[in-house]
């Protein structure tokens, strides 16, 4: 049996979209990925789609905003694999909701929280698709001196991410 490989660009409305790609197991996962998140944040944007597995095997989707939605059933669609989930956030960080996605009994995985721009590894066999990767952003330049670590640290506490 071959598996046939291909990478998906995901695609996001503006770079500040922050991406969140995961698995779950269970068609009531997008209702209560969706009560996860907008109870994780009040006023919370955001797109979310689900690859069913089995039975119809439809996109299910939710969300608070429709372009969101649009892009996360069309990153769905190319990445087209089962019990796959991509939400799409507009005005919060993965930091904000990742607690409460990883308390969502159906989700079993989290493979990537990134606004960088992301690839997706897709593998197919005759019986479907699977992710086997993702890359995240872009290889590393070197490793930090002195003056840039100073500068991580400093920009955390301007943020308010430490004290």
């Amino acid at each position: 049996m071959a598996v046939k490989m291909e990478v998906v660009d995901v695609e996001k409305p503006g770079e500040e979209v922050n991406v969140i790609i995961g698995y779950t197991h269970f068609i009531k996962s997008t209702e209560d990925i969706y009560e996860a998140l907008v109870t994780s944040m009040p006023g919370i944007k955001f797109g979310l789609a689900f690859c069913e597995a089995s039975g119809p095997r439809l996109i299910r989707y939710e969300g608070t905003d429709e372009e969101l939605v649009k892009y996360a059933v069309k990153n769905c669609e190319k990445i087209g694999a089962g019990h796959a989930f991509v939400i799409l956030l507009g005005n919060a960080y993965p930091i904000n909701v990742l607690n409460s996605l990883k308390n969502v009994q159906e989700i079993t995985r989290i493979l990537v929280a990134s606004a960088n721009p992301l690839q997706v590894i897709v593998g197919e066999t005759e019986q479907g698709r699977a992710i086997l990767g993702i890359v995240d952003g872009f290889a590393p330049l070197g490793v930090e001196d002195e003056e840039k670590r100073n500068e991580r640290k400093e920009f955390l506490r301007r943020i308010g991410y430490k004290l």
